[in-house]
């Protein structure tokens, strides 16, 4: 798949996955649009590290839209009420964390984004292996999400459909870390904690997953030289 030239929109949240895919896209010489959401999400600094990001990668535009889900909570992410597990990740179990049709919605906005500037891709970082469970970054989710797009507009409809890009979806946290180097992703400017405070807590499924893999990539690079 090329992408030099083609308009994409990248679901930029600030985090370590979507300013890899962010990387990605401006490595290869893409025009990327990134998205956004104020969406009452207790970690709200993630959106300055979108900011941030956007402007480090010089994209064409960056949108933040202002949706509040908190208006029915329904995860800990949204509702201060509830507790962020700190127990570690737990097989088998979607935590409180996942916020109720989060993705389908984001995707949802980003299609339509896309479909008006008339963009080839929507960027998403969702991966399936070091993840916390959600149903809405799993592969058979995108593919059947890829379905509905296809019908869902016009673009669709005259055989020119936008496509959801995904370039992390089989990888692990590692790997995505290497990819971020390898693509000029500011890590220190990321922001990946799920808990609302000014520092990163470490102890949040997102912190654990990204620092173990921080760790070991680590211990696998001095072994290198």
């Amino acid at each position: 798949m090329t992408l030099k030239n083609k308009s994409i929109v990248v679901l930029l949240s600030g985090g370590l996955d979507s300013s890899t895919v962010t990387g990605i896209a401006k490595k290869s010489e893409a025009k990327i649009f990134g998205l956004s959401f104020d969406y009452g999400q207790r970690h709200k600094k993630e959106l300055n590290s979108a900011s941030i990001i956007a402007k480090h990668f010089d994209i064409e535009e960056f949108k933040i839209i202002k949706l509040d889900l908190s208006l029915w909570g329904g995860s800990s992410l949204t509702d201060t009420q509830k507790n962020i597990p700190i127990e570690g990740v737990q097989t088998n179990k979607i935590p409180n964390t996942y916020v109720p049709g989060r993705n389908t919605i984001f995707i949802s906005v980003a299609l339509s984004y896309a479909e008006a500037i008339d963009a080839d891709f929507i960027g998403l970082g969702v991966n399936a292996l070091d993840y916390s469970g959600y149903p809405d970054c799993r592969p058979d989710y995108i593919k059947k999400f890829q379905e509905l797009a296809d019908l869902a507009n016009k673009r669709g409809r005259e055989n020119n459909p936008i496509k959801l890009w995904t370039p992390l979806l089989d990888l692990n946290k590692e790997e995505i870390i290497k990819l971020a180097f390898d693509n000029h992703v500011p890590l220190d400017k990321t922001w990946s904690c799920y808990s609302g405070n000014s520092k990163p807590c470490g102890k949040c499924d997102s912190c654990r997953i990204r620092n173990a893999a921080y760790e070991k990539w680590l211990c696998n690079n001095d072994k290198k030289k």
